[in-house]
């Protein structure tokens, strides 16, 4: 698919390019996580011309993913997450071609992917071990490789920014993964960028327990707001943009 001559991407044409609007839709992407921060990132990557998007995620809709997750809704409690984003981004771009896989990302699972069959692979999952095993795994293909740290307990998304994975400071999740990998002395074979915030707030709310089989081995069971998970979301989408946008000879977000 061509997307320059659709009305829906003329915005983003004038800005970017014909040329860098056919690699978007051309270059395959997979997301894993399609929470909070995932969702947004999906959004942002279908509004700017992505077309080829996989999206993986094990949960359904709760009444808690109202408050934060783009496709989170009274009428889609219960479904598939990945489904109910799905439906929703093909009514931007009904052309985009959007795979679901409704699994889980782990050290087991993780062959079943075909991580090497991507451009991009983006991280926005909370389970530590599978955050580690992800890592590592997509490090070790000839992807380009993005991943969020945490994105809990902050009110303020004019301090979200972009590191190198060991550059991350502030960030209880950061700290955490880069403990976990060199204990197990297991580091990723190449370097890649994270989306993080510094600002890390007390929850002052009563905590409800996550259901025991929603759990898994995540890092913390912390308050968030939509206001800073699509931040995040949205600073994952631009970073995929911004590296298309690169290797036509620009250079966005200069210092």
């Amino acid at each position: 698919m061509d997307p320059s001559g659709k009305e829906i991407f003329n915005r983003a044409e004038l800005l970017l390019g014909a040329g860098v609007l056919e690699r978007l839709a051309a270059v395959r992407v997979i997301l894993f996580g399609v929470g909070g921060v995932g969702s947004w990132c999906a959004e942002g990557l279908i509004r700017s011309g992505v077309v080829h998007l996989t999206l993986v995620d094990a949960d359904c809709v709760a009444p808690s993913n109202i408050n934060r997750q783009r496709m989170a809704t009274i009428r889609t409690v219960g479904r598939s997450k990945v489904e109910a984003l799905r439906d929703q981004l093909l009514e931007i771009n009904p052309e985009a071609d959007i795979k679901t896989l409704h699994a889980r990302f782990n050290e087991a699972s993780a062959s079943s992917f075909g991580l090497d069959g991507y451009d991009y692979i983006i991280d926005a999952i909370d389970a530590l071990k599978d955050k580690a095993s992800l890592i590592l795994h997509a490090c070790a293909t000839p992807a380009t490789f993005f991943s969020s740290m945490g994105a809990a307990c902050k009110i303020d998304p004019t301090q979200v920014r972009v590191a190198p994975f060991w550059e991350v400071r502030g960030c209880p999740l950061g700290a955490m993964l880069r403990k976990k990998l060199r204990k197990a002395g297991t580091l990723p074979e190449k370097g890649f960028l994270c989306v993080y915030d510094e600002e890390l707030l007390p929850n002052l709310g009563e905590d409800t327990a996550l259901p025991e089989e929603l759990k898994f081995d995540k890092a913390a069971h912390n308050g968030s707001l939509v206001t800073v998970t699509a931040a995040f979301g949205f600073t994952l989408a631009s970073l995929v943009i911004g590296d298309v946008y690169r290797q036509f000879g620009q250079t966005p977000f200069s210092k």
